[in-house]
């Protein structure tokens, strides 16, 4: 099983590295900011499995952080830990007693915070955490949305953030919502679905994409795997390999070729 992911963001270096030593030290996998910037970055690059928010200066940047990260796809079902400066530091690094009361977090701790003290709450936080895998579905028409729609949300780790019409909407779709994984339809208009995956594997290639198309020839099955899709799904098979497909891909393994009618 991968290491779960924690993000600490925190500008006093000492504590940032005390606190990424605790935790690697039980096998966590930990990455570290040390401004808004540098956190939104490591946050492009992987989604954390929960985020701890120390200190930042100038005083209102970690609130600001915190407001991203609840609007953010990636992070806003993360649990958070704030860490917030003692008190007599609060002007300079701290929240306002306004940021307070808006804040969204799992828990709130003042320093000074022992690192050793956060494990178990680490740990406690984590065991809820209930990984899903986000899927955006694509197809011009919408019974056949609304059936794959159907289908993936009964999945305790799978949830549907998006869907859209053509490979135009697709492709800007991946970008704004950031699926792990698209269920691509071949044919629609403005945009195919070939074209569409071509992008999206060039500009996300995070994203792993699914074809789901009645036309299994083997033209398109080819063309499927030379644009960067993970794997190929016929209509008249959805039902019984979806799910499985979408968990395949979603772990990185490229489906095995159907049978072409």
């Amino acid at each position: 099983m991968e290491p779960k992911k924690i993000l600490i963001i925190d500008d006093e270096l000492d504590f940032l590295s005390a606190l990424q030593t605790t935790l690697e030290r039980d096998q966590y996998q930990v990455v570290t900011a040390s401004t808004k910037a540098e956190a939104q970055e490591r946050i492009r690059l992987g989604e954390p499995d929960i985020v701890v928010l120390g200190t930042m200066s100038p005083r209102g940047e970690a609130a600001s952080l915190q407001k991203w990260l609840k609007q953010n796809p990636r992070t806003k079902n993360s649990p958070l830990v704030v860490i917030d400066a003692p008190l007599e530091k609060r002007l300079l690094s701290g929240w306002s007693i306004d940021e307070g009361v808006q804040m969204e977090a799992q828990e709130y701790l003042t320093k000074p915070v022992e690192p050793a003290s956060l494990l178990p709450l680490i740990q406690t936080l984590l065991e809820r955490v209930v990984k899903r895998i986000r899927v955006l579905i694509v197809d011009d028409h919408t019974v056949i949305r609304d059936g794959l729609r159907a289908v993936l949300t009964l999945q305790k780790d799978i949830t549907v953030v998006g869907e859209a019409v053509d490979g135009k909407d697709a492709v800007e779709k991946t970008l704004q919502l950031l699926p792990d994984v698209v269920i691509m339809d071949i044919v629609m208009p403005v945009m195919n679905g070939l074209e569409a995956t071509k992008q999206i594997c060039k500009e996300r290639p995070e994203t792993k994409v699914v074809m789901l198309t009645q036309y299994d020839d083997e033209e398109n099955i080819l063309m499927s795997e030379q644009v960067g899709a993970y794997g190929f799904i016929p209509k008249r098979a959805a039902s019984s390999q979806l799910i499985t497909g979408v968990r395949s891909v979603y772990a990185g393994q490229r489906l095995q070729k159907p049978t072409a009618v």
